[in-house]
């Protein structure tokens, strides 16, 4: 009635293959993605010129990354309130990866960046 299947499954064969696919743990999942987000914090913090802070922040980019970051401050001539704003939401998202990667340093550097671009706004 029916003829039997002559051909290995797809289904098997992407399983065996699965062992050769290069993967990460989630920890090094959220290093690359709170680097990512302070790195992008850093472009916004230079562009503003807080050298003080975009060095903090550079620290924690190369600790995450075990290498400086290119500090490139392209200029998107923004006013200054709406690169606070964006340094704000940058900062809020690394704290949210910080707290869920349980990364001390990394999580009251973000805090405190909110705090400041917050009082910046509040102060323009």
């Amino acid at each position: 009635m029916y003829e039997p299947i002559r051909t290995k499954s797809v289904h098997s064969t992407m399983a065996s293959a699965g062992a050769g696919v290069p993967s990460r743990s989630r920890e090094e999942e959220l290093d690359i993605q709170l680097a990512g987000h302070l790195s992008a914090l850093l472009a916004v913090t230079d562009e503003l010129g807080l050298t003080e802070a975009g060095d903090a922040i550079a620290a924690q980019v190369a600790r995450l990354r075990g290498m400086p970051p290119v500090r490139h401050a392209g200029l998107s001539r923004a006013g200054s309130v709406a690169l606070h704003a964006r340094a704000h939401a940058l900062a809020g998202r690394a704290l949210v990866v910080a707290a869920s990667r349980a990364d001390t340093s990394a999580a009251i550097l973000a805090a405190s960046r909110m705090d400041a671009h917050s009082a910046a706004t509040a102060a323009s």
